[in-house]
């Protein structure tokens, strides 16, 4: 047995020779990431949203249509309430026009696209001259674009760049304003 043993010894003496050899592992940190650089330009702006693909079948913007008179042609108002009006058609008879005015104003050249069942346009735009921010577009009051508007299924929707799409109902007050202009 003796040899055995002796055999065994030597094997356990190797390894532990073999043990002492290897490196014990580093204990120094890791070096730290470097700094990131402080941005120095403005962040890109967010994506403008694509357009919407069914855009008939989007929910109509809260609020309702409300009609006045008035001695040139009358006006329908679409908003929540009277005094934060989103979108107006009014008629200027002396002018034979039917202006368009949506809420918000954008600066630079852009348009007011209108989208009906039937037609789209996009129509040259100006400043709106009241105290509230406008964009104001103009039609002939016989554009077939004004009765695309009445008659569409289940709404209309008015776009202007770096604006929210709204969508509006045809409802009688936008035909009451059209036929009065003509």
């Amino acid at each position: 047995m003796k040899p055995i043993y002796a055999h065994l010894g030597g094997a356990l003496a190797l390894t532990f020779t073999i043990a002492a050899c290897v490196p014990a592992p580093d204990s120094t940190p890791a070096p730290a990431p470097a700094p990131t650089p402080v941005q120095t330009t403005p962040p890109a702006p967010p994506p403008q949203a694509p357009p919407v693909e069914n855009w008939i079948d989007q929910p109509r913007t809260p609020g309702d249509w409300s009609y006045r008179a008035d001695t040139n042609g009358g006006m329908a108002l679409y908003g929540e309430n009277a005094s934060e009006t989103r979108f107006s058609i009014r008629c200027d008879r002396s002018a034979n026009q039917i202006i368009l005015t949506r809420a918000g104003q954008v600066q630079g050249q852009s348009g007011m696209t209108i989208r009906t069942e039937t037609a789209d346009r996009t129509l040259a735009v100006r400043p709106g001259d009241g105290g509230q921010p406008t964009t104001v577009a103009t039609v002939s009051a016989r554009d077939p674009l004004l009765d695309a508007m009445a008659i569409t299924r289940g709404r209309f929707a008015v776009e202007v760049p770096g604006l929210s799409t709204i969508y509006l109902p045809p409802w009688a007050e936008v035909s009451h304003v059209i036929e009065e202009c003509r």
